[in-house]
């Protein structure tokens, strides 16, 4: 019986350990990955991106939307930045309405629709994470905006 007890205690420390050393941070290089955006175009990170934000609740991504669409469509591309936002989980119906209203959105949404691309990016409850990153995807800084709060401009030098 202790030795059951042992191997179940080394299984659940060395998951729990390798789930924890997946998280972004600095120093980490984001993982390329590929989705679509809002009008169904393909998007694929590469090392032209400096800034990458997440948004990873529907509440918080409201905000952001909100003071981004203000931006316009140039306020991206022009700040070699990405704008996430994480739809994985959404249910059906809502995803009916949500994709809809994120149609008319002046900036690029892309669809965050994979557990696995958005567990490691870390987060802070109401806030959108900003990730600076250098030419080869590392990451140099992590910050939290907070939409409702604070001007975006600040997270993008």
């Amino acid at each position: 019986m202790k030795t059951i007890t042992k191997y179940i205690l080394l299984f659940v420390t060395l998951f729990v350990g390798s789930a924890s050393a997946q998280q972004y941070k600095v120093g980490s290089k984001v993982k390329p990955f590929a989705a679509n955006d809002q009008h169904g175009k393909a998007y694929k990170f590469d090392s032209k991106t400096r800034f990458l934000l997440l948004s990873l609740d529907m509440s918080t991504g409201k905000k952001a939307n909100k003071v981004l669409h203000a931006k316009g469509a140039a306020y991206f591309p022009k700040k070699k930045a990405a704008y996430v936002a994480n739809i994985h989980g959404m249910p059906g119906i809502g995803r009916m309405f949500a994709f809809r209203k994120m149609k008319k959105y002046a900036h690029r949404i892309i669809y965050g629709d994979d557990k696995d691309l958005m567990t490691p990016f870390p987060t802070q409850k109401d806030k959108v994470t900003v990730l600076k990153l250098d030419s080869k995807g590392k990451i140099l800084k992590v910050s939290y905006w907070d939409p409702k709060k604070n001007n975006v401009e600040a997270y993008l030098k």
